[in-house]
């Protein structure tokens, strides 16, 4: 059963986490869920600035100083900051789609040990070699070949997709779900598209028909 009570979302300053305090129990039950989430992207949101979202009234000094120092602590991020959640409206959606949400054009080969991160949609003009990782928290589509580490749907978006003319990473992880290339794999000739069906990565051959 999908989570709404936090919501994390990319932004150009940083990331958002929106936080649904009255959802939960206690402050200690939102804690929980906040670091299992920003968990999973670690590596992703590592040094950057959170703003936190919510109904600020709910928060007593103290338990917003534990916030801080946890995230500090936990995730390593660069700085936290803080809004009171106002009412919404629909155009404040989460990046949660395969088609919608900004994207970056990379128009070279990233090498090992390059790193790349951005909070929409990826598209490489080039290859991800062995020992480079690639971050998004949207898609990750590659015209070329993927031989590296990618992860998309940083930050839970299991709706995420990676797709590759030749799809052979290291790692590839999509949300909270991670798989390996298996050592003895054949090579396919055609182009590939990785998803999540069920709590589980499948990766089927890429048919233009059936994505429009």
């Amino acid at each position: 059963m999908k989570d709404d009570r936090i919501q994390i979302k990319g932004t150009k300053d940083g990331i958002n986490a929106k936080i649904y305090i009255d959802k939960f129990s206690s402050f200690n039950e939102m804690l929980e869920a906040l670091l299992s989430k920003l968990s999973s992207g670690k590596s992703f949101y590592k040094g950057s600035t959170i703003n936190i979202i919510s109904n600020l009234k709910s928060f007593s000094e103290v338990e917003i100083e534990k916030l801080k120092d946890l995230l500090f602590e936990e995730i390593q991020i660069k700085d936290c900051t803080f809004e009171e959640l106002t009412a919404e409206k629909n155009e404040n959606k989460i990046f949660n789609g395969v088609y919608e949400g900004k994207t970056k054009f990379i128009k070279k080969t990233i090498r090992g040990g390059q790193l790349v991160k951005y909070h929409g949609n990826i598209v490489i003009i080039g290859d991800i070699n062995n020992g480079a990782e690639v971050y998004a928290g949207g898609n990750i589509i590659v015209l070329g070949s993927i031989k590296g580490h990618v992860y998309a749907g940083v930050g839970g978006n299991r709706k995420a997709i990676v797709s590759a003319i030749n799809l052979q990473p290291e790692i590839l992880q999509i949300a909270d779900i991670l798989t390996r290339a298996p050592e003895d794999g054949v090579k396919p000739s055609y182009p590939e598209l990785a998803k999540i069906k069920g709590d589980t990565i499948v990766v089927e051959p890429y048919l233009p028909k059936k994505y429009i």
